[in-house]
């Protein structure tokens, strides 16, 4: 048994600091104060930070809202506006359908509103689901298309 500390946690995963390596796509059982346990895969690492994202097929009774789409590793930086706030420019690490992953200098607050846009798009605008440190997890009100999406991955991994 390890004792993981619970820093981010959100309705698929949560961010931990673990006193031990994990691996990614290792699999886990969570517990805290009873014998309930979930099943976890580790998502990602990062020294003795880690995401995990629940899995909830291997853990029945509980209710789940699965990624539809895996993300793409893409580096960029973007235009970011908070709600009655200026514009500010951010860096995005990853991308899906559905969102991204960025960083700010800012911290914002899970469920906060706020909108992303990439050169040549429209703004977009996204729910904060998650933060980890400086970086935060971005899920978007309305999901890219999937021939916009495409080309938005190849415009990005073309910038660096």
């Amino acid at each position: 048994m390890i004792t993981l500390t619970v820093v981010d946690l959100a309705n698929e995963g949560c961010g931990v600091l673990c006193p031990v390596s994990l691996l990614v796509g290792e699999r886990l059982e969570l517990s805290a104060c009873g014998p309930a346990k979930i099943a976890a895969v580790v998502r990602w690492t990062d020294g003795a930070r880690a995401g995990l994202a629940f899995d909830f097929a291997a853990s029945p009774g509980l209710d789940h809202r699965a990624r539809q789409h895996e993300r793409i590793s893409v580096e960029g930086e973007v235009s970011m506006r908070r709600a009655a706030k200026l514009a500010f420019r951010v860096r995005v690490y990853d991308l899906s359908p559905e969102g991204c992953k960025a960083e700010f200098v800012e911290r914002p607050d899970i469920g906060e509103q706020l909108w992303i846009k990439f050169d040549g798009m429209e703004a977009l605008e996204a729910k904060v689901r998650w933060i980890v440190g400086a970086k935060a997890g971005l899920r978007f009100v309305r999901p890219l298309h999937a021939a916009v999406f495409d080309l938005l991955v190849a415009k990005l991994r073309n910038a660096i």
